[in-house]
């Protein structure tokens, strides 16, 4: 049960991550490859803003606001004169996206592993007879919270239907007044938000430090699983992915040499992708000639 638990915490944390790129998939048809460099260049931003004496809360908004302006930058270099190109392309100016966004952040905060004190409690306790870490509990409540506004944001306020609809069909979209590029605005900066969040949670856990971004492929697996249209999806495919490497390592680590906990995830993800293509709740694409 023990194990169960660890990864389930495990799992929302990854779930946190996959949001940022089921929102952008969502809104824009954009596999955004560059969400693990958000992941690396929000928190490095907070972390340089308090180096620099700037108070926590006074930073975080900071932050934010970075991640905005970020959000409208590359609305208006990248997807305001990519609109209409094929998915490859913008996958490409992603992946472009994803090196400027990391040589920036070593330009600007420099490549240390820097240490996030964010003032969550981290110390161990046993409850009938579990191990479990105060640190992993108020990550996966900041996520669980986390998830839940965006699951509301989505579901019952007037922008988040206009990004439902500009999800469905973006000319449809544009033809009822629903403006593309204010929309995008808004994706990418809840996805910064997001990316922010996940890396503050997961700095505080081991460093703010450029491994971040590999963290952040673990989203993958579990996009595959959910599906990479659902937020539903990447909520269980998380938790699905914590508990199965978890559990996996456990009891089948030792039978490979131990350390399968690095690529069990893929290796499910792989084999679920040849049965069920589209993930769990993802959209299943037809196409009739």
């Amino acid at each position: 049960m023990e194990v169960v638990i660890n990864g389930m915490l495990t799992g929302i944390l990854y779930s946190l991550v996959a949001l940022g790129y089921v929102l952008i998939f969502k809104a824009s048809g954009v596999f955004n490859f560059a969400q693990g460099a958000m992941v690396l260049f929000a928190p490095l931003t907070l972390v340089g803003l308090m180096e620099t004496g700037v108070p926590f809360p006074i930073a975080f908004i900071l932050t934010i606001l970075v991640m905005i302006a970020l959000a409208m930058l590359i609305e208006w270099s990248m997807l305001r004169r990519l609109v209409n190109q094929d998915g490859m392309i913008l996958f490409m100016a992603t992946i472009g996206l994803s090196f400027v966004l990391e040589g920036s952040s070593q330009i600007i905060w420099g490549s240390d592993v820097k240490k996030l004190d964010i003032g969550l409690p981290d110390s161990s306790f046993e409850i009938w007879g579990m191990l479990l870490n105060t640190l992993d509990l108020s990550a996966a409540a900041v996520a669980a919270l986390l998830v839940g506004a965006l699951a509301l944001l989505f579901q019952y306020t007037a922008t988040g239907r206009a990004l439902r609809a500009v999800a469905d069909d973006h000319q449809a979209a544009l033809s009822i007044g629903i403006p593309l590029g204010k929309m995008w605005v808004i994706v990418w900066s809840v996805a910064g938000i997001i990316a922010l969040v996940s890396g503050m949670v997961w700095g505080a856990k081991s460093g703010v430090q450029f491994s971040l971004t590999l963290i952040a492929l673990k989203a993958l697996p579990v996009l595959i699983l959910g599906g990479f249209t659902s937020i539903p999806g990447a909520i269980i495919g998380g938790l699905i992915i914590g508990v199965g490497e978890k559990v996996a390592e456990i009891y089948w680590g030792p039978v490979f040499g131990g350390a399968i906990e690095g690529w069990f995830a893929y290796m499910l993800a792989l084999v679920f992708l040849m049965f069920r293509p589209q993930g769990m709740f993802g959209d299943k694409i037809i196409e009739r000639v």
